[in-house]
C-alpha cells in the first residue's frame, strides 16, 4: 500500500497541477546539466588553444559503438575492429610525430599538444578491414586526419595490401602534420579546389570522405564529382552526417545501404561530429 506522499504525489500528477509540482525537479535537472557544461566550457577556455576543428576522446561507451558501426560497415568481426582502433591509440611514433611538429609549427598557438584521434580512430580502422587501393579525403586542415589514414595504409602495405591517399585541400598551409616520413610516402597532397581535381582524377577511388566545406551543395557537388571515379565496392563517407542529409539521399539515389554514427565527446563541450557511410 503506498505512503501518503506517494497518493498525494500520484493524485496531483493527474491534475492541472502536474506541470507546475514537477518544476522544481525538472530545474534541478537541467541546473544539474548546465553547470556540467559550463565547468566543461570553462576548463577547455583555460587549457585549449583550438579555435576550429576540436579534438577530443571519445566515451567508452561511443567508442564501442564506434567499432559496432565499422563491423557492420566492413563486413567484419568487431573483435578485429577493437584491435585496430587499438592499434592507432598504440602508435607512439606517430603520437610523437604529431606532438612535436605540433609544437614547431607556425599555427602552434591555435593547436593543442595532446594528440585525441576521436571518430578517426573509425577512419583507420575501416580502412584496415577494406585494405583500399586508393583513398581520397577533401579537407585536410592540420593533416591529423590524413596522418592516420597514412598509418592505417602503411599498416596495410605491411601485410602486402598497398594502397595510397589524394588528400585536397584550398589552403597551402594545410597538412602540414602530413609531409613527414613515412606517412608522406602514401601521401599525395594536392592544393586546389576539391570539385576540379575529383573530375580529373585518374583512377579509381575505393573509398572518399568528404570533410571540406559543410554547406549541403558543396557536399552534394563532390559526391557528384566523384561517382563516376568510384570502384565498385566503393566505401563512400561524410563527416557531415550530423548536419546534412546529402549523403543518405545519394546512398538511396545509388542503391547503396546508409548507416551512421554520432560522437559522444568525453569531457568536452562540443557535441560532437559523426561519420555517415554508403556503400554497397
Amino acid at each position: 500500500m503506498p505512503d501518503r506522499k506517494t497518493r498525494i504525489r500520484r493524485a496531483v500528477s493527474r491534475t492541472a497541477l502536474a506541470p507546475l509540482a514537477a518544476l522544481p525537479k525538472r530545474l534541478a535537472r537541467v541546473a544539474r546539466h548546465d553547470a556540467k557544461v559550463i565547468r566543461q566550457s570553462a576548463r577547455w577556455l583555460v587549457t585549449s588553444r583550438e579555435h576550429h576543428n576540436y579534438t577530443y576522446d571519445l566515451t567508452p561507451l561511443n567508442r564501442e559503438h564506434l567499432a559496432w558501426f565499422v563491423s557492420l560497415v566492413a563486413e567484419a568481426p568487431v573483435a578485429d575492429v577493437r584491435g585496430w582502433m587499438a592499434e592507432i591509440d598504440a602508435d607512439d611514433v606517430l603520437r610523437t610525430h604529431i606532438e612535436q611538429t605540433t609544437a614547431r609549427s607556425a599555427r602552434r598557438g591555435l593547436a593543442d599538444k595532446q594528440v585525441r584521434y576521436a571518430r578517426r580512430v573509425g577512419w583507420y580502422a575501416l580502412v584496415r578491414a577494406r585494405k583500399p587501393g586508393h583513398v581520397v579525403e577533401t579537407g585536410v586542415d592540420k593533416g591529423l586526419g590524413t596522418c592516420v589514414l597514412a598509418a592505417a595504409l602503411l599498416r596495410n602495405a605491411a601485410e602486402g595490401h598497398p594502397g595510397r591517399v589524394t588528400s585536397l585541400d584550398i589552403n597551402p598551409e594545410a597538412g602540414y602534420l602530413a609531409r613527414a616520413e613515412p606517412w608522406a610516402g602514401v601521401v599525395d597532397l594536392v592544393i586546389g579546389d576539391s570539385i576540379a581535381t575529383l573530375n580529373a582524377l585518374d583512377r579509381p577511388v575505393d573509398m572518399f570522405l568528404h570533410d571540406s566545406d559543410h554547406s549541403a551543395g558543396h557536399e552534394q557537388r563532390e559526391f557528384a564529382a566523384v561517382e563516376p571515379h568510384l570502384s565498385e565496392r566503393a566505401l563512400l563517407l561524410t563527416d557531415n552526417v550530423t548536419i546534412t542529409t546529402v549523403l543518405l539521399k545519394h546512398a538511396e539515389k545509388t542503391g547503396r545501404r546508409f548507416l551512421a554514427f554520432r560522437e559522444q565527446p568525453k569531457e568536452h563541450w562540443y557535441p560532437g561530429d559523426g561519420i555517415g557511410a554508403a556503400w554497397r
